[in-house]
């Protein structure tokens, strides 16, 4: 089982880029799934997450810029990144509870997103 990320790249201030992460392999089931990002000497932080049945919850920092959304027949999330800022510069990466009887913490490989001018 593993979760690709996509989606990545450098934008300028205010631009929008749309992130995507799909699981695959033998799932037999996903619970919650979302986003993290961190930044250089700082710890891993929350950006947005999902549940199964729809509950969001967002950091306060993105609040109002990004959505996430979720395809649960593809097993794919997405993050749709808005009025960047440059503080949102920063390795993103997807998250996923999966598993059968147990969920289990399964993470992308990361991917980078840079908003400078």
């Amino acid at each position: 089982v593993q979760l690709q990320a996509s989606g990545g790249g450098l934008v300028q201030p205010g631009g929008s880029l749309r992130l995507s992460c799909a699981a695959s392999g033998s799932i037999f089931s996903i619970g919650a799934m979302g986003w993290y990002r961190q930044t250089p000497g700082k710890q891993r932080e929350l950006v947005a997450a999902i549940t199964s049945g729809g509950r969001i919850d967002y950091a306060e920092a993105v609040k109002g810029r990004f959505t996430i959304s979720r395809d649960n027949a593809n097993n794919t999330v997405y993050l749709q990144m808005n009025s960047l800022k440059p503080e949102d510069t920063a390795v993103y990466y997807c998250h996923a509870l999966m598993g059968s009887n147990y969920y289990f913490n399964y993470w992308g490989q990361g991917t980078l997103v840079t908003v400078s001018s």
